[in-house]
């Protein structure tokens, strides 16, 4: 045989062998199965997008994705029927401001019970079981803004569900957080234990440049950093706080983080620190409770997102004390200010591990009601404005074709009464059902 004879001799087989690889039936490849064709039938459907409800609608649903919306239609032939007829469905709930890693934290003596005693596995487990938690109360997607000490175990959180390990919602995280040296927990003990610290310390602008480096490069979506700490009221009523970075350290962290394709949220209470923090250009200011006319005219002109955290923050006040009852009381004022001024308000409640039945993060949506929104913009602002606050506004927040099927149910109307919300009976993320006790 020629060395030409066996050289196409062996490409012949080579080829074969390809072909017999290739050749997998249709039944044998994973991606050539047809994706799950599902139809439900709304008997009120708030879509996100529309003023008023869509009666009798069908969505058609096929895989991870809403395929259509019709009101009064048929399902077609050869689709799982879910029957929701008797309920309001919605899109999937948005919470922008949750801390999965963090149990409580009711007192200073919880929180560092958990940093000392607890190791950050343990954490982990518990904040899988937390988001668990969440998504079957209807929280679809969050956005966890630090670990609290548990360094980057909100990233592994995050990937176990993306994987399908372990249910949850869908997640952006920030991990550790910033703020300078010795201006956060934990404080106050022996200088010469070594302890942890619940974020990242860090100081001067090369040393904020490269703590952004480091968070983006072991997971953050978000880099998060705390603007300012201890809130005093002064005589003219306005709440002051002290400020944590300069303004150099505080821009040296945005800069960044934007050059980098992320986003920057900064914790702040007081006036001098939402001030501070739209100094530096920040994405949205978390809590607010101190922001004045003029600084939410700011945010305003700016873009940025105000994401209030009213339940976790009136949930503690009583058992704080001093000011926050007072501080309470301020930020619903603001925040009536801040709706009449079309700041954007996105849904964030500032809980983590807590217990539902005494604490449901959709609370939230009472406060905002409560504080003057009508029952279609509070809903709006946990569904469709913190899609957008996240970048995904292209795939959740609302129920339309093209949007991953990201739906919830609540036996009532939460227009007339928006405490239903509190009692979500279906839940579905990504076209597969987690809950359902829908009455039939």
């Amino acid at each position: 045989m020629t060395r030409r004879t066996k050289l196409a001799k062996l490409m012949g087989i080579a080829v074969a062998l390809m072909l017999a690889i290739c050749s997998v039936s249709p039944a044998q490849e994973k991606d050539k199965v047809p994706a799950k064709k599902i139809a439900i039938r709304a008997g009120r459907l708030i879509d996100g997008r529309s003023d008023t409800p869509i009666p009798n609608a069908v969505i058609l649903i096929e895989g991870d994705k809403i395929v259509s919306v019709t009101a009064g239609g048929t399902p077609p032939a050869g689709t799982e029927v879910i029957d929701l007829s008797k309920a309001t469905v919605l899109p999937g709930f948005i919470d922008v401001h949750t801390h999965v890693l963090l149990n409580g934290d009711i007192t200073a003596a919880d929180y560092d019970e958990q940093l000392l005693k607890e190791s950050i596995p343990y954490r982990a487990i518990l904040a899988a079981r937390n988001a668990r938690i969440a998504l079957e109360n209807g929280f679809t997607s969050i956005r966890d803004v630090e670990t609290e000490g548990a360094m980057y175990a909100d990233v592994d959180v995050k990937t176990a569900i993306a994987k399908g390990e372990v249910p949850g919602p869908r997640m952006q995280v920030a991990t550790r957080a910033m703020a300078p040296t010795g201006m956060y927990p934990l404080l106050g003990y022996s200088w010469e234990l070594k302890v942890p610290t619940g974020v990242q310390s860090v100081d001067g602008v090369e040393g904020a440049r490269k703590a952004v480096r480091e968070q983006v490069m072991y997971g953050a979506d978000w880099i998060k950093y705390y603007s300012d700490r201890r809130y005093h009221f002064g005589d003219d009523g306005v709440l002051y706080s002290m400020v944590n970075f300069t303004d150099e350290e505080a821009k040296a962290i945005v800069d960044e983080t934007h050059r980098l394709g992320k986003k920057v949220a900064a914790h702040c209470i007081g006036s001098d620190g939402i001030a501070a923090a739209l100094r530096a250009g920040v994405d949205t200011i978390e809590h607010g409770d101190g922001f004045t006319d003029a600084l939410l005219d700011e945010a305003v002109k700016k873009g940025v997102y105000w994401v209030p955290t009213i339940t976790v923050g009136a949930y503690v006040a009583p058992g704080r004390g001093g000011n926050w009852i007072k501080m309470v009381d301020l930020e619903k004022t603001a925040f009536q200010k801040g709706l009449k001024k079309n700041v954007k308000i996105a849904l964030g409640t500032d809980a983590g591990g807590f217990d539902w039945k005494e604490l449901n993060e959709a609370e939230e949506f009472v406060y905002y009601a409560n504080y003057g929104m009508t029952p279609m913009q509070a809903i709006r602002a946990g569904t469709v404005v913190p899609a957008e606050l996240l970048g995904w506004g292209d795939k959740v927040g609302v129920i339309e074709p093209g949007k991953w099927a990201d739906i919830v149910a609540v036996s009532g109307d939460p227009l007339q009464d928006i405490t239903e919300l509190k009692r979500v009976k279906f839940v579905m993320k990504g076209g597969i059902v987690y809950k359902n006790e829908v009455p039939r």
